[in-house]
């Protein structure tokens, strides 16, 4: 599948199947996450995998009722939830050197899953970005140390829908040249 192809016809996945997914499958997308470009390369980026079906529920359990995720988090057969070594990112020989200073893992973070959810959709599997959750409690249900922030859950599995892309806005409505708000022109 082409990169822009993938990007095209990706789309948030709320009903899964219960088909397992491959652990070479599962390996392959962890393996594009790994690749994503971070701060100073410092891959803060951590990643836990959760099939057992008690622990899923428990994870279910702290997102709030009317989370669209919900079901997809208590049925997809796999779930990541996402990490970041905190302190890392934003920070060059541990000084913060932009103003946003740890905000930055989430950046890295996102670029990881990025990459992540487009190689599961080459695969013909389904996610969905959560980020809607108790972090808190996750972090206690699974043991993540302090220093390491819960940043996101994705449910990882065969689609069981297909949902229509979303408008998306024209070129000419979000980019400018030269200037914020100034510059608009037609992009060929």
């Amino acid at each position: 599948m082409e990169v822009m192809q993938a990007i095209k016809e990706r789309r948030s996945i709320r009903r899964y199947t219960d088909a397992p997914v491959s652990d070479k499958d599962l390996e392959t997308v962890l393996e594009a996450a790994r690749w994503a470009p971070s701060w100073a390369n410092n891959q803060c980026w951590r990643f836990i995998i959760v099939r057992d079906p008690e622990i899923k529920e428990r994870i279910a359990n702290t997102l709030p009722p009317d989370n669209r995720a919900l079901t997809a988090i208590r049925t997809a057969p796999i779930l990541i939830v996402v990490c970041a070594k905190i302190g890392r990112s934003g920070y060059i020989r541990g000084e913060q050197v932009r103003e946003q200073g740890d905000y930055w893992f989430m950046f890295d973070v996102g670029l990881a899953m990025q990459n992540l959810t487009l190689a599961a959709h080459s695969l013909g599997l389904g996610t969905v970005h959560v980020g809607w959750f108790d972090a808190k409690r996750v972090r206690e249900i699974l043991g993540v140390p302090e220093g390491t922030a819960v940043v996101e859950i994705t449910p990882l599995g065969y689609p069981d829908e297909r949902p229509i892309a979303p408008r998306r806005r024209e070129l000419s409505e979000i980019v400018f040249h030269e200037r914020y708000g100034e510059g608009r022109r037609e992009i060929p």
